[in-house]
């Protein structure tokens, strides 16, 4: 299932309140102020920073 673009549109980052995009796989959310990544599991976005991973600069 794709994340509809309602639901995207009202996501933001838990630690920076930012703007999140979609992974070009769907399999999670970017923010690219925190270079953070959060994954996405059995269709429900997990908004945990603890659950987080950092993304390396070039795949911001």
């Amino acid at each position: 299932m794709v994340m509809k673009k309602e639901l995207l549109d009202i996501l933001a980052c838990p630690k920076c309140k930012g703007d999140l995009t979609l992974t070009e796989k769907g399999d999670g959310l970017i923010c690219k102020a925190c270079r953070l990544r959060y994954p996405i599991r059995d269709d429900i976005p997990i908004m945990l920073i603890d659950e987080a991973e950092p993304i390396e600069p070039s795949k911001a």
